[in-house]
């Protein structure tokens, strides 16, 4: 019965890399979304606040036809909306910088992970191919220890590897 270990290696094997194969396609999804989402919203924000600066141009230009007490509370009122502009401007750059560019370097590290996990898996099939064919060999020729004992020095460093 040496093979039942073995077979509960493979098994522990196939769960955890459903489980690795699982997060890294969760993480791939929701974490592209939030990046779209999020910079969407930053886009959109910053058009707001271009919007605003036409509007306090036009205010601008509409004090400049009325009369002077009109005119400076309408200029007033520019400069304090130009200021909550700027703080928009401040959002949108924060924004930017400290949420959007970070989850976009999620996306290459993900993709990264993926290629490890695809390259490992590879590995693991290559792995999992040789030890059926050990097996296949002793059930065939159990007195054919040549053999056996020529794929049994690797047999035992893939299970050390583990």
């Amino acid at each position: 019965m040496e093979s039942s270990p073995r077979r509960e290696t493979l098994g522990r094997w196939n769960a955890q890399t459903k489980q690795l194969q699982t997060a890294v396609s969760n993480v791939e999804k929701h974490f592209g979304e939030l990046c779209q989402i999020f910079a969407a919203y930053v886009r959109k924000t910053a058009r707001l606040r271009d919007k605003a600066d036409l509007l306090v141009n036009e205010i601008n230009a509409y004090a400049a036809t009325e009369t002077p007490h009109l005119k400076l509370g309408l200029m007033n009122f520019a400069d304090e909306f130009a200021k909550l502009q700027d703080y928009r401007q401040a959002e949108v750059e924060r924004l930017e910088a400290k949420v959007v560019e970070p989850l976009k370097t999620y996306g290459t590290i993900v993709k990264m992970k993926r290629d490890d996990l695809k390259a490992t898996l590879t590995a693991r099939n290559r792995e999992a191919k040789q030890l059926t064919q050990l097996e296949r060999t002793r059930q065939r020729n159990p007195s054919d220890r040549h053999v056996i004992l020529s794929q049994k020095p690797h047999e035992e460093w893939l299970f050390e590897s583990i």
